[in-house]
């Protein structure tokens, strides 16, 4: 073989070494954030994912308070001379009052609505956020939900309650004729607010 030939060789031999010494320090095929193995359950574990959110609300608020306050004050004064009344005065301050007062609120909310995976938080937690909007008798109703789940509160069938929302967001409103008849009117404002 001619010196021409072995360093021919010489040349494609260091070639291919250089080519495959790169294709070893190529990345892998396996990227674990992407990675789902072919058994796993179907739950939502990255950005644009969707996930179902189960809304089971229901609050309560009461409040009672009593009082009441009595004062009795007296003040006598006279003025004699001898054996004889000169002037005599009498003073009497009295003050009751009682009052009372109760305050009771109770909420309910029950829905179910499909979110997306907005963000994956470096905790590995999940940032989800959507909405749905409904229109009940001519009645725009809307559902706003956001907040952080863990996987591990991912039921099989991709579902999570709201009660496991850390940072929970949860909006629901209506707007059309009905929720209108109940606000107050402007005049009615204006009439309390000069308490009359």
């Amino acid at each position: 073989m001619s010196a021409q030939n072995r360093a021919l060789c010489a040349g494609i031999f260091a070639a291919v070494l250089l080519l495959l010494s790169s294709l070893l320090h190529a990345g892998s095929l396996y990227d674990e954030k992407t990675y789902r193995a072919l058994t796993a359950d179907n739950k939502a574990f990255r950005v644009g994912d969707a996930i179902t959110v189960q809304v089971i609300e229901s609050a309560s608020a009461s409040t009672n308070s009593d009082t009441t306050t009595r004062r009795a004050n007296n003040l006598s004064a006279s003025l004699g001379h001898g054996n004889g009344k000169v002037a005599s005065a009498d003073l009497g301050v009295a003050g009751q009052f009682d009052g009372g007062g109760r305050t009771q609120r109770a909420g309910r909310l029950l829905a179910q609505l499909t979110v997306s995976v907005k963000e994956l938080l470096p905790n590995g937690e999940m940032w989800i956020a959507g909405e749905q909007l409904l229109t009940l008798n001519d009645e725009l109703q809307r559902i706003y939900i956001e907040g952080r789940i863990r996987a591990q509160d991912i039921s099989d069938t991709n579902l999570v309650l709201s009660s496991r929302l850390a940072d929970a967001r949860i909006v629901y409103l209506g707007d059309g004729d009905l929720s209108e008849r109940q606000k107050r009117s402007w005049w009615r404002k204006l009439l309390d607010g000069l308490g009359l």
